[in-house]
């Protein structure tokens, strides 16, 4: 009888840690996509409000690609439904962005500024943060192409990434040509467009091809589709 009992009472318990994880976790998701007082004081407008996909059409499309869907609070890209890279409706200059993202195991996204559509694809005029599983996917080996990255071009001096399946906290902040990249707290990217170090930097990588990279002061913001799993949530900004 011993035996049954302490049995019911660690069943009993772990059902018990079980609902306080699962009410965390809905305590969580109920205070995401919302902006708080001191948010709506300085001027910060949501891009994602946990259900709706309005301030969002495809690049170079008129809609939403199929892809793209809210799924328990975020917006995420599911591969195989419809693909795209997904852009703002309304265009930005300076700006002070902010959001989380998280990917499945090898995930790869971006998360773009300054696009044009008068290119085949948003990565040929706008700069990109890249959104990685940095441990499971072959870029996370080079720093230039590592989560948190100014793609291909600055590299975060560290990895600051959290575990795969775990909320990536992201700001990047644009005032004029300078732009600075942040990850979970930890400011790990700096650079002016146009600089000298920029230019350089751009004619050494696979960006020289596309004059119009990095060119647009004003332009979409972007999530990139690359075919793999990824969702973002408290997408919310600020304009300079």
């Amino acid at each position: 009888m011993f035996a049954t009992s302490a049995c019911a009472q660690a069943e009993t318990g772990a059902r018990t840690e079980d609902d306080a994880a699962s009410d965390a976790a809905a305590e969580t998701q109920a205070a995401a996509n919302q902006l708080s007082a001191e948010e709506v004081a300085e001027g910060f407008e949501l891009l994602f409000d946990g259900a709706s996909l309005d301030a969002w059409r495809g690049f170079q499309m008129e809609d939403v690609p199929g892809g793209w869907s809210a799924i328990d609070g975020a917006l995420a890209f599911t591969p195989g439904v419809g693909g795209g890279t997904l852009i703002t409706r309304d265009t930005y200059t300076e700006f002070d962005l902010r959001l989380e993202w998280k990917v499945g195991p090898a995930g790869n996204s971006g998360v773009f500024f300054g696009i044009s559509e008068d290119t085949e694809s948003a990565f040929q005029s706008g700069p990109e943060l890249q959104v990685l599983d940095n441990a499971g996917h072959y870029d996370g080996g080079n720093p230039l192409t590592s989560a948190g990255s100014n793609y291909g071009l600055h590299a975060p001096p560290e990895d600051v990434t959290r575990p795969v399946g775990e909320w990536n906290e992201v700001r990047i902040v644009r005032h004029g040509n300078q732009v600075v990249h942040w990850l979970n707290g930890v400011q790990i990217v700096e650079y002016e467009i146009g600089s000298a170090e920029w230019e350089a930097q751009v004619a050494g990588s696979k960006f020289v091809q596309w004059p119009d990279y990095g060119r647009h002061h004003e332009g979409h913001l972007g999530l990139q589709d690359h075919g793999d799993p990824v969702w973002y949530r408290n997408l919310r900004i600020r304009r300079l």
